[in-house]
């Protein structure tokens, strides 16, 4: 098969009807089920399809219009890699439209047309790009500005009380976790449990429908799709963009003993990685894995990324597990894969963000840093080194009078993680980030050291142990108001540093505010209170909600906090940021100021390199310990003052000292940072 495009696979509406077309490479016979309008467990009208080019199945029938409910039978060959059965009735893989009948879907066909009213992209530069990760249920379940019925739907999310709330945050684009159609695993189902995250679709076309109104949901897959647009056009007039976390590494046909739906029936040896004894060559942990490197898959791929890039309006696609897409034939990680590259190229999805989880459970997983130029990655090293510099390092310290690490290790990353990602590909590269939908919450981080997942039914077994995390001397909450003040300001130094680093920073909804899941890292399987966002704060998290938004407003006027290249020694490079450093005594760093424990302060004085917007410099001053310490501001060139715009150690400046001089003394709280405009 050598390029469909979405014309071609799947339901094409023509005068007198309709046609659909499929692939499947190995099946000897298939047929077209008409079903009944009122009885879609009843087939009308059955039609022989016949083979062409490419290994494309055509059926055509007068029946199909818009609202026609139909399925696929598909007959092939015997032998442990075909899972072929005639008494099947398969899912469209290119269905834009699913309907729920008895526990299942069937695939419908609907009208798409929908008016944009000459509302478009926002566009936002990726240094400009502020990326907020959100359930579109959980964000909206308990939004007291929403009336019940828009609570946990995408009109929810769409209304202008939510986009008010987001614009007033400060962030640029909306990360939605999966929202293409998914079912629950079958051990879920059985513990009477569901998969509330949504990472395990059932087919990519269709968006997902119980996040809809009820309104919506009962008029049908049609008015589920016109809900989704009228969000994306929501908040695209609002200048927000809209990234869908998509995953194509897997489907929810789980493993060879798991439902047949749709792709294993069609063509199991085509669509996945099987094995000659049939069983599959598992690299994402959930069954099954897509083999994309069948030509016939990476079109699958390429098909609805263009669906929902161009008739949805999506402003970029966030990829579960992207080292799965990039694997060859014999499953090694390529960085040229074909798929990877027409991804990156296709005119389709020009200018959209690209974001990659570069890893996944397979042989040589971890590929961060590696994927092509065009991705941005998520860097689970900066995650991990912030979380060590403001926690566990401080808790070893208490423990053994001297943390493990200087501040080598937090400025690599702070500086855009260079010596990750390639000079061509800049820090952009970079999507920096501290907690995500899966592990602790930023506040909890902060309260607990270990995981409590019991309530996932798993005996605490499932869910990371690697956490990075202390708890400041009790698990859990605690009513002692000195752990809770350290436990906010480490806090106030997370968000601190992840806003002012250079790179793509990511905000997991709710940390803004200090949203606690209670220690439980793995929330997957959660749709209640634990997981839905609450709206109810206390003065400590209105204090927190503040700063957060006082952090991306100085990242937005600050330029030199957000360089799109890396600086070259002894060049001038345009979006790139000179960068100085300086440690306590307002001198050049020194190997040991760099390396070690007992010296974990550094003055980072960045100056941008205008090409779009004007000079602008800044000081950061970050200090790793618990006691206090005493800097001299640093003396550089074009340098005559320094304005204080923000200090972690006060839930707001207050009566704090603004204006400083170079060479002049400032007391730094411990384990705090300030922000300083160089001028």
């Amino acid at each position: 098969m050598s390029g469909p495009d979405v014309a071609r696979l799947g339901v094409t509406l023509e005068a007198g009807g309709g046609v659909v077309r499929v692939f499947s490479a190995h099946a000897t016979a298939m047929t077209l089920c008409v079903l009944d309008d009122r009885d879609p467990t009843w087939a009308v009208e059955s039609v022989r399809m016949t083979r062409g080019a490419g290994s494309i199945w055509e059926g055509r029938s007068p029946r199909l219009a818009v609202g026609t409910r139909y399925a696929l039978r598909a007959e092939g060959p015997a032998g442990p890699t075909h899972a072929f059965d005639a008494g099947l009735e398969l899912l469209d893989p290119y269905a834009r439209g699913l309907w729920p009948v008895d526990g299942g879907f069937v695939s419908t066909v609907i009208d798409d047309a929908f008016d944009w009213d000459g509302v478009e992209k926002p566009g936002v530069p990726l240094d400009h790009a502020v990326v907020y990760e959100a359930h579109v249920k959980g964000l909206t379940r308990r939004a007291p500005w929403l009336a019940p019925e828009l609570r946990g739907t995408y009109a929810g999310l769409g209304h202008p009380g939510t986009i008010d709330y987001l614009r007033s945050l400060g962030v640029t684009s909306v990360e939605l976790l999966p929202v293409h159609q998914s079912v629950s695993e079958q051990r879920l189902i059985a513990q009477g449990r569901l998969n509330y995250w949504g990472y395990n679709t059932l087919g990519f076309f269709a968006p997902h429908g119980a996040y809809a109104t009820k309104a919506a949901r009962n008029s049908g897959p049609g008015a589920v799709l016109r809900e989704v647009k009228g969000m994306v056009k929501a908040l695209h007039e609002a200048g927000l963009e809209v990234i869908l976390d998509v995953v194509y590494n897997h489907t929810s046909e789980e493993g060879p003993t798991g439902p047949t739906s749709s792709l294993r029936g069609l063509d199991n040896a085509s669509y996945y990685r099987v094995q000659p004894d049939g069983g599959y060559f598992d690299v994402t942990g959930c069954g099954n894995t897509l083999d994309a490197s069948v030509p016939a898959v990476r079109e699958l791929i390429l098909d609805s990324l263009r669906y929902w890039a161009t008739d949805v309006q999506i402003d970029g696609f966030r990829f579960d597990l992207m080292a799965t897409l990039g694997r060859d034939a014999q499953a090694h990680f390529d960085p040229q894969h074909p798929l990877l590259i027409a991804i990156r190229d296709d005119p389709a999805l020009a200018g959209l963000k690209l974001i990659s989880e570069p890893w996944d459970v397979g042989p040589d997983g971890w590929q961060v840093g590696r994927f092509p130029d065009g991705y941005s990655e998520w860097n689970d090293g900066y995650r991990n080194r912030m979380r060590d510099f403001w926690l566990t390092d401080i808790g070893a310290a208490r423990a053994n009078g001297l943390a493990p690490n200087g501040i080598g290790p937090l400025a690599r990353r702070l500086a855009g993680s260079a010596h990750v990602f390639s000079q061509y590909r800049g820090p952009m590269a970079s999507v920096n980030f501290i907690t995500a939908h899966d592990g602790f919450t930023m506040a909890d981080l902060t309260a607990y050291y270990t995981k409590h997942n019991l309530g996932n039914g798993e005996n605490n077994r499932d869910g990371t142990n690697d956490n990075h995390s202390f708890n400041h001397g009790v698990e859990g909450p605690t009513s002692d108001a000195t752990i809770n003040a350290h436990r906010h300001r480490a806090i106030r130094n997370l968000l601190g540093t992840l806003l002012l680093s250079a790179g793509i920073p990511m905000i997991t909804a709710g940390d803004e505010f200090g949203r606690t899941q209670f220690g439980n890292n793995n929330a997957y399987c959660h749709d209640s209170e634990l997981t839905w966002l609450d709206w109810d704060h206390v003065p400590w998290q209105r204090d927190l909600l503040e700063v957060t938004r006082t952090l991306t407003r100085l990242r937005r006027e600050n330029p030199a906090l957000r360089p799109v290249r890396y600086g070259r020694f002894g060049e001038t490079v345009r979006s790139a940021t000179q960068m100085d450093w300086y440690n306590k005594e307002g001198l050049s760093m020194t190997p040991e100021d760099w390396d070690s424990p007992a010296e974990r302060t550094l003055q980072y004085l960045a100056a941008s390199t205008p090409e779009f917007e004007d000079l602008n410099r800044i000081l950061l001053v970050v200090h790793g310990l618990e006691q206090p310490v005493t800097v001299t501001l640093p003396e550089h060139e074009g340098v005559a003052a320094y304005t204080l715009l923000w200090d972690s150690a006060r839930e707001n400046l207050g009566d704090a000292v603004l204006e400083h001089g170079p060479g002049s003394e400032l007391e730094v709280a411990p384990v705090s940072m300030q922000l300083f405009r160089a001028h």
